[in-house]
């Protein structure tokens, strides 16, 4: 059983040896441990604060793309390598590395697919009240989409088996933490929690700017994945809302037209043919939005496969050495 602790990187020097110092290197039931750092087009020393530190799988970036891309970077790089499972980690140091053990162990026992670190932000001292009621709602949210209970959903500590590494397409430029778990919950994976320690708080979030840009690019992140998996849902309600108000009207008119001859009231006709037709018209765009998202689906389960049978034919080899992948 081999466990790869992957660290999507981006100016993390100074905190990256702490880091990995942080992780134990051995873990009942795990044969291997290794380290993969993603070097997200750091402008310091991290990629070769990594080969200091001994790190056996360093994918480097020449221009930053994102944490998004960093992370499924990553997944590829750590299934390559032979992982079977990967442990996904900030390099500042926030998760606390001798909880791994805990949070791989219900993947150990076969009871899930992917795992997600609880750091029960009630009680995390460092986030302020604001950031802890959006946390708590937007994991409401998240939880009502996927069909999941994962309480913290924005939490980067997590695991993933190899079945699940291999499933998971993250599309986002901003963040996988919340579009994993949609994904993880829409195509059936088990998912589990566990609580797990944070450490004490190095540096200000680099994700994003102020808490204004994080709620609307994770809304509009929630708000994507949930209309690729469930299309036809979301035009349909979309569409009712233009076809109820439709109906409405139309009737409006007609009562005042067989009650007083309907003067005065061709406005209400008017309104009804344009929220009827535009209404249908959505209904329309909601039967080909799901058509698509068959053929996603297929796509896919295809990318699935293909995944499989290049890992299975030895495309990636066990314990491969540094690697300068993702380079521009």
């Amino acid at each position: 059983m081999k466990l790869i602790v992957q660290i999507p990187c981006h100016n993390e020097a100074p905190f990256l040896e702490a880091t990995l110092r942080d992780v134990p290197r051995s873990i009942p039931g795990v044969d291997e441990i290794e380290f993969l750092v993603v070097d997200d087009g750091s402008t310091d020393e991290t990629a070769a604060a990594a080969v200091r530190a001994g790190v056996r799988h360093v994918v480097r970036f020449r221009h930053r793309r994102g944490l998004a891309q960093a992370f499924m970077a990553g997944l590829d790089a750590s299934l390559r390598a032979g992982a079977d499972i990967i442990v996904n980690t900030d390099a500042d140091n926030q998760y606390c590395g001798a909880d791994i053990p805990p949070l791989i162990a219900p993947i150990l026992r076969g009871e899930a697919d992917m795992v997600i670190g609880d750091r029960d932000i009630a009680g995390t001292p460092h986030f302020s009240p604001l950031k802890k009621a959006l946390q708590r709602w937007g994991s409401w949210a998240v939880r009502r989409i996927s069909g999941t209970d994962i309480p913290d959903c924005t939490s980067g500590f997590r695991a993933y088996n190899r079945e699940a590494a291999l499933r998971i397409n993250i599309v986002s430029q901003f963040t996988y933490t919340l579009e994993s778990i949609i994904q993880g919950g829409k195509k059936n994976l088990a998912i589990a929690h566990v609580p797990v320690r944070t450490n004490s708080e190095t540096r200000e979030s680099r994700l994003f700017s102020n808490m204004r840009e994080y709620v609307k690019r994770s809304l509009s992140t929630m708000v994507r994945i949930y209309t690729m998996y469930e299309s036809f849902k979301v035009f349909i309600i979309i569409g009712s809302c233009l076809l109820v108000p439709g109906a409405a009207l139309a009737a409006r008119f007609l009562y005042f037209y067989f009650t007083s001859g309907g003067a005065g009231h061709i406005q209400s006709l008017i309104f009804a043919a344009i929220f009827t037709i535009v209404g249908f018209q959505v209904l329309l765009i909601g039967l080909v939005a799901d058509i698509i998202s068959s053929n996603r689906r297929l796509i896919e389960d295809a990318l699935y496969r293909i995944r499989r049978m290049e890992l299975r034919g030895g495309t990636g080899s066990r314990g491969r050495g540094r690697e300068g992948g993702g380079g521009e």
